[in-house]
């Protein structure tokens, strides 16, 4: 009787797509200019030198973090992978001036929505880099980690990453 009062929890799936947060050029994470993201100290993953100034959810899933600057944004896939994604390179630096936040702490998200917009001229013109990477931060955690070999990547739409849960 109570599971059909509360109905069948909703099963976690295996493989999630990752979506490309930004519009842009896709890169290597061997080719991002800082040897943080370069030697993979944080995690695997791939990075998008931007066209544009807006970052989307790559996702279905929830934020769990949002830098007081707004440089970077964590969120949590539904198979438990965590994304990290860093707007350009020493950015921190700019201590969010360029940057707006549209989403906070514990909103659910789902691919494409709205997660932060940039000055990408005021960035280019303040920080080492406008290369945003994208890394799957828990990735000991995870089964497995396919990388999408595409040139070019619209926001939310074309798959960089695929994660498999264990």
């Amino acid at each position: 009787m109570l599971k059909k009062l509360f109905g069948k929890k909703e099963e976690a799936p295996i493989d999630v797509e990752i979506k490309s947060p930004i519009t842009g050029n896709l890169l290597s994470l061997e080719e991002v200019p800082d040897p943080v993201f370069s030697q993979k100290m944080m995690g695997d993953g791939v990075a998008v030198e931007p066209t544009d100034g807006k970052v989307v959810s790559p996702i279905d899933g929830e934020v769990v973090q949002v830098f007081p600057t707004k440089h970077a944004i964590g969120l949590k896939a539904k198979n438990g992978a965590e994304i990290l994604i860093h707007i350009g390179l020493e950015t921190v630096s700019m201590d969010g001036k360029g940057f707006e936040a549209h989403v906070t702490e514990g909103s659910k998200v789902n691919a494409g929505d709205p997660l932060v917009t940039f000055d990408l001229e005021l960035v280019r013109s303040e920080a080492k880099s406008i290369i945003t990477p994208v890394i799957i931060t828990n990735g000991d955690d995870l089964a497995g980690i396919e990388k999408h070999s595409v040139d070019t990547v619209q926001a939310g739409q074309d798959t960089v990453l695929t994660v498999s849960s264990k």
